[in-house]
């Protein structure tokens, strides 16, 4: 009897880190800077133009694409969500 494959535990999704702005909208790459998931503005405009960023779960790529309080922003693994101050 042959036995059934293993199947690899289902990893939690991480938590999205909440990032506080003073103010929205606020540009998607002003964000992906501000919140540390780029070492500078121009790696965030490129990474966006890359592909790399999501934003609520869609790929986006438009680097000026304005954010409200409660978007979700993905680059990699992690994950920071829009909060208002």
């Amino acid at each position: 009897m042959k036995k059934a494959p293993a199947t690899a535990p289902k990893s939690k999704p991480i938590e999205p880190r909440p990032v506080v702005v003073r103010t929205v909208p606020i540009e998607l790459c002003q964000l992906v800077k501000f919140a540390g998931l780029s070492e500078s503005g121009g790696q965030a405009k490129q990474l966006i133009a890359e592909g790399g960023v999501k934003l609520n779960g869609a790929v986006e790529t438009q680097k000026g694409k304005k954010l409200a309080a409660g978007d979700l922003v993905q680059v990699g693994e992690e994950r920071v969500v829009v909060t208002l101050a």
